[in-house]
């Protein structure tokens, strides 16, 4: 796997022992359905906590059994997950554990065989996305086609603050979604070695889509 260099510095890289831990076992192509379903809602709980470390915080009262006090809690809660359809509701399930009054949006492409483009096929978010962080989750950073088209629909909607969150990069994908779109803050599990002719990450884990629905 690549580790270090000027790619590096374009994504953040959670390598939390836990993480790396089931993301081994995820990708091991003997993995069953249910247990590579469990194992990525876990691990999207644990990227959940680096993604949204810098939520903003307010000082509220609250009386404890013992006594009054001054207590940290969060500002606003203006969040919205944008799960890019099909895989990335495999990431959704986990965050939401942990948010559970997140606001949910989708955006649905698909990816054309031949040119490797993103199609857009369905687009939902709320009407006030512009107030709120949109996180965006998709399982893989393949070519990055799908995850700039589905930000650029984002701002196209209004949404101002966006971040990225995948399980899987590839320094193709990383340093096209960087050129276009430098604004947006990107989180990933592990950072492959590259992509085959194909457009999969090797060596990657299959067809996260497939594996989490059993299609194939």
């Amino acid at each position: 796997m690549l580790r270090g260099g000027i790619v590096d510095q374009k994504i953040n890289t959670v390598d939390h022992p836990l993480i790396q831990h089931k993301l081994t076992l995820m990708r091991r192509k003997d993995q069953s359905t249910a247990g590579f379903r469990l194992l990525l809602r876990e691990i999207s709980t644990l990227l959940a906590y680096e993604v949204t470390r810098d939520l903003p915080l307010t000082l509220v009262d609250i009386e404890t059994p013992m006594q009054s006090m001054s207590a940290p809690m969060l500002l606003g809660k203006k969040l919205c997950f944008v799960s890019i359809l099909r895989a990335g509701n495999g990431l959704l399930d986990g965050m939401l554990d942990l948010m559970p009054s997140a606001r949910v949006g989708h955006v649905g492409l698909y990816r054309d065989p031949k040119s490797l483009q993103a199609v857009e096929y369905y687009f939902k978010v709320p009407n006030d996305i512009s107030e709120r962080l949109a996180i965006v989750v998709d399982p893989m950073l393949a070519t990055a086609n799908s995850v700039i088209a589905a930000i650029d629909r984002l701002k196209k909607a209004g949404a101002g603050r966006i971040k990225f969150v995948c399980l899987l990069a590839a320094p193709e994908g990383i340093e096209a979604l960087h050129a276009a779109h430098p604004d947006v803050e990107s989180y990933t599990a592990s950072i492959d070695e590259r992509l085959n002719d194909h457009g999969y990450i090797l060596p990657g884990l299959g067809d996260a889509g497939d594996r989490i629905y059993g299609t194939r």
